[in-house]
């Protein structure tokens, strides 16, 4: 009987019967290899040939006992996991290469055999000798983590068998290697395959395990897509090389808020927690100047002010230039155009730039207000008023649309000595805590109330 094979694309996963230099479902060129199919299940039996166990059931009304929760210490990790590390549960890493997750696990790994779990750190990357020099660096040496250096999936299974710990830190699970995968490491079978052999195992023996993964060019943690369904919490580290700031954000959390975000300052002793990123953000903002707003935004359950900064200038080729530097450029093009259609602000023959300071990334749609502010101050030369914040979403018509959780985002804004925002019209107007607050009825209103202009 001839051996089955199939094709599998590395970069969305696809499989199909035949090779080819282009993924037809992702259009991604050379990604496509050819793997042998994952083994059928105990004893390779069809649906129908016997009869399984019968499942216990439950309904909605059980009560189940909370887990309980191990503090590591650390505020902002603790904050992004939902409170603590739970047991059982299988945590998924991501970030770019050198941003730090190696010395931000070892930390973790550190800080919680500290308070009395027992911790293996498995690393298929470096040597354990690597591994304790950096522990050195930081710090480390005297807490009690055990060190692997090993890529066999069945040894360091065997290992955890025997070891029976209370943690196990996996970096990282490209570089695992499943002798039941015929296949090479850092596959889609073989991730897949590690992936879901960890995580059951940590399941089936009640212990944490964390997975560091590489990450694409676009972002993306690499590997089938199916990893980041099988795991219980996925984390991305975020920041740029330039700046001292990394951001530990959830974008899945099944035990804990989703889009919680923890901030840490890269120091020569390792990580260090930032518990006031708006006050650090802001740190090096000095005298008004054209081109500046400060935007009061949400990430997950705590308000962040940050500056964006925004530089509008003629340009010298036949295509303006649009550069965004952690805000969607998608989105960016939609401001300028509500400018131009609703406001008659052209930006035609005009480079527009577009920065958030300290290397924070923003997704929510509040932004757009300080945005357009920061944009027309530059394309004006005129300042914004130093201790004004500025928030809330722009629709296509022009209308301004509230943003959620305006109370907390002007608490935060008074607590760092702005006494005055401009939001979108909603059912509170006047004065908020203290707080002289404008609410424009739309954008031609706030550019004409703002600038003089419209």
């Amino acid at each position: 009987m001839a051996k089955s094979t199939r094709f599998v694309c590395a970069a969305c996963g696809s499989v199909s019967s035949k090779w080819s230099g282009r993924c037809e479902a992702c259009g991604e060129w050379n990604s496509i290899s050819e793997e042998a199919p994952l083994t059928a299940g105990p004893g390779k039996q069809a649906l129908g040939a016997g009869r399984g166990r019968t499942m216990p059931l439950t309904d909605l009304r059980t009560e189940e006992t909370p887990p309980t929760r191990a503090i590591s210490g650390m505020g902002e990790l603790d904050r992004v996991l939902g409170g603590g590390l739970v047991p059982a549960s299988a945590i998924l890493v991501g970030g770019d290469p050198g941003i730090g997750k190696s010395t931000l696990l070892l930390q973790t790994a550190s800080a919680l055999a500290r308070k009395g779990l027992k911790t293996i750190y498995v690393s298929g990357e470096e040597a354990s000798a690597q591994v304790r020099m950096r522990a050195q660096r930081l710090g480390l040496s005297d807490a009690p983590v055990l060190l692997a250096a090993e890529t066999a999936l069945r040894d360091i299974l065997t290992t955890l068998e025997t070891e029976k710990p209370d943690l196990a830190i996996i970096d990282s699970v490209q570089t695992m290697w499943s002798d039941t995968v015929d296949s090479a490491p850092g596959s889609v079978s073989q991730v897949r395959a590690a992936a879901h052999e960890l995580t059951t195992f940590a399941k089936r023996r009640g212990m944490s395990v964390i997975l560091v993964g590489h990450v694409t060019k676009e972002g993306q943690i690499a590997g089938p897509r199916v990893v980041e369904h099988m795991v219980d919490t996925v984390l991305y580290f975020e920041g740029e090389r330039g700046h001292q700031f990394r951001i530990l954000r959830a974008v899945k959390n099944r035990f804990g808020p989703a889009d919680e975000i923890g901030v840490f300052e890269m120091t020569g002793a390792g990580l260090a927690e930032v518990s006031n990123p708006s006050a650090l953000f802001l740190t090096d903002r000095g005298e008004p100047a054209p081109g500046s707003a400060v935007f009061a935004g949400i990430e997950g359950t705590r308000p962040v002010l940050v500056e964006l900064q925004a530089l509008v200038a003629p340009t010298p080729h036949s295509q303006p230039r649009r550069t965004v530097v952690g805000w969607d450029s998608g989105r960016l093009a939609m401001i300028l155009a509500v400018l131009e259609a609703r406001c008659g602000i052209p930006f035609a023959g005009l480079d527009v730039y577009l920065n958030v300071a300290g290397g924070l990334r923003i997704s929510e749609p509040a932004a757009d207000l300080a945005v357009a502010a920061a944009l027309l101050s530059a394309r004006e030369d005129v300042a914004l008023p130093a201790e004004t914040v500025i928030f809330g979403e722009i629709s296509l018509s022009g209308a301004l649309r509230p943003a959620p959780q305006t109370e907390n985002r002007l608490k935060e804004a008074q607590k760092l000595g702005f006494s005055s925002a401009i939001a979108p019209a909603g059912e509170k107007s006047g004065t908020t805590g203290g707080m002289a607050l404008t609410r424009p009825a739309d954008l031609a209103q706030f550019v004409a109330e703002t600038f003089g202009a419209g």
